[in-house]
C-alpha cells in the first residue's frame, strides 16, 4: 500500500537540516515521490518519465531509520540525474551512476548531518557506491544501529553455526558455513540450499 506524502510531512522522514536540500532536487526535478510500506525486495525505485504525461517518480520505505531513508531517497535522486544525462545509454549502477551518487552524496557530509559513525561509513562508501545500501555492508551495519530494536532478530553473520531463523516470508533455515561473501543455508522444508548476505536481518528460532 502506498501514500502520496505532503512535502512538508518529509521532514519527519529525514535528518535534522537536510529537508531544504532534499526539497530543492525533488522541485528542480519536479519528482514524483511516494513513501510505501516496508517492501522486502526493495528500499526505494526510481522511475522515469514515461510517454503517458508521467514525470520522475521516486518510492521509498516508510519504516527505514531517518539515515537509511535520506542515503536510499539520494541514491533514487542520482538513478534521476544520471537518466537527465545519460537516458538510458548506461549501465542501471554503472560508472555514470557512482559518480552521479558520489557528487550528490557530498553536499550532506561535513555539515553534521549525520551521526559520525554513519558519515564515515558514507565517506568510505562515496569512493565506490554499491549497488544498492544493502548491498555495502558495512554501510548497513552503521545504518542498523539506528533502527528500533526486535529482541529476536539478527544479522546472519550474528547467528552461530547451525543456528534455526525465519525469513520475513516465514521460511525456516539453518545457518551452514560461509562460503567467500556469503552464508550457505539449507531451507529445513525443502532441503535446498541458499546463499545469504552476512549483514541480511532474520528471526532467530528457539
Amino acid at each position: 500500500m502506498k501514500k502520496e506524502a505532503p512535502l512538508h510531512a518529509l521532514a519527519s522522514y529525514l535528518p535534522d537540516g537536510t529537508f531544504d536540500q532534499v526539497m530543492a532536487f525533488l522541485l528542480q526535478y519536479k519528482v514524483h515521490l511516494t513513501i510505501t510500506r516496508e517492501r522486502q525486495s526493495i528500499l526505494g525505485d526510481y522511475r522515469h518519465p514515461d510517454g503517458n504525461g508521467k514525470g520522475h517518480r521516486i518510492s521509498i520505505n516508510g519504516s527505514l531509520n531517518r539515515y537509511s531513508f535520506l542515503i536510499t531517497l539520494l541514491h533514487e535522486i542520482a538513478h534521476l540525474t544520471t537518466f537527465n544525462k545519460y537516458a538510458n545509454r548506461v549501465p542501471a549502477h554503472g560508472k555514470e551512476w557512482k559518480q552521479e551518487f558520489s557528487i550528490i552524496l557530498r553536499d550532506f557530509v561535513g555539515k553534521g548531518y549525520l551521526p559520525h559513525d554513519v558519515e564515515q561509513a558514507v565517506r568510505q562508501s562515496m569512493n565506490n557506491p554499491a549497488a544498492s545500501s544493502c548491498a555495502d555492508e558495512n554501510l548497513m551495519r552503521v545504518l542498523r544501529n539506528y533502527d528500533d530494536r526486535k529482541e529476536t532478530h539478527f544479522l546472519v553473520e550474528q547467528l552461530p553455526l547451525h543456528q534455526l531463523f525465519k525469513t520475513k516470508d516465514g521460511r525456516i533455515f539453518r545457518k551452514g558455513e560461509r562460503i567467500r561473501k556469503r552464508y550457505r543455508c539449507e531451507e529445513v522444508a525443502s532441503k535446498r540450499i541458499y546463499l545469504f548476505s552476512p549483514v541480511y536481518e532474520v528471526e532467530v528460532l528457539n
